[in-house]
């Protein structure tokens, strides 16, 4: 029986007994029941909220609208990189001309090929990226970029012209006399050289690079003109033609030299501000 207060109302501990028992009653008859109200009453942890893919996409497009104009138009800096790469692509290529003519050597003849592709894919991205950076910088760093442009359309060509000598090394059935083989040699060494003043003298600026370049273009035509004089004599005296094809590859060489004398005059042009292309004549004298 329950006991009762003064007031003759249930004991309080009564009603928390009867309570309990109650609770431990539905707990073992219906514990589906009890286990979701605990849950319920557990705290929870916060969850973060994942970004959509649209708000992804807007964060990314207002982070690229809050670059730098020069970093979203690809830059004037890497496109100046690009043509100095174009340079060294270049000089390599002349590098393995040496081995191609004296070794007739295969891998040799596939390094230029890769020079020659190589220097296509700089032009036609420099030619594709440059008008979109050439707005967004100052006339300085306009001047810059132009000379960009121009030089690797000068060092496209020089590849063109180096795998066309490759070309005819590959396609010649008869040896080349070792007299040709020689001077050829020797017009590929001086382009090379020039080619690696060339590099220089973009990467720091300096004039006398240009200067040399300049003078040693001097050297190809000197061999070119020697090996002109001596197979047109032999197609004239003798009616040989065997040495026509030499004189298509000692072109090749020296018109290489003509557009990297080229690169010397935009390097002039560059550090002095005036062209060294359309200067006047001296007059003669009376």
């Amino acid at each position: 029986m329950a006991q009762l207060n003064q007031c003759g109302q249930p004991h309080p501990s009564n009603n928390v007994v009867t309570i309990l028992s109650h609770f431990e009653n539905t707990l073992r008859t219906q514990p589906l029941i009890w286990s979701s109200v605990l849950l319920n009453l557990m705290p929870r942890k916060t969850v973060p909220i994942r970004k959509t893919e649209i708000e992804q996409e807007d964060a990314s497009v207002r982070a690229a609208k809050s670059a730098p104009a020069e970093a979203r138009s690809g830059g004037a800096d890497d496109l100046a990189h690009l043509a100095l790469k174009a340079c060294l692509i270049a000089r390599d290529a002349a590098f393995n001309v040496r081995d191609l003519l004296t070794n007739s050597s295969r891998m040799a003849f596939l390094a230029i090929k890769d020079c020659e592709k190589e220097l296509d894919l700089i032009e036609r991205q420099i030619d594709e990226r440059l008008p979109a950076a050439i707005t967004r910088v100052n006339e300085n760093r306009a001047r810059q970029l132009l000379s960009s442009l121009k030089s690797t359309t000068d060092l496209e060509r020089i590849g063109d012209l180096v795998m066309s000598v490759a070309l005819r090394v590959q396609a010649r059935t008869a040896k080349i006399p070792a007299s040709d083989v020689r001077q050829l040699v020797e017009m590929s060494t001086v382009l090379r050289e020039m080619l690696d003043l060339i590099h220089r003298g973009f990467s720091n600026l300096d004039l006398e690079c240009a200067r040399k370049v300049l003078q040693m273009d001097k050297e190809i035509d000197r061999i070119c003109h020697t090996l002109f004089q001596k197979h047109l004599a032999e197609t004239v005296v003798q009616g040989d033609t065997s040495g026509f094809e030499i004189l298509l590859m000692a072109q090749a060489l020296e018109r290489a030299g003509d557009h990297t004398t080229n690169l010397a005059e935009d390097l002039y042009s560059l550090i002095e501000g005036r062209s060294l292309r359309h200067a006047p004549k001296k007059k003669a004298s009376n």
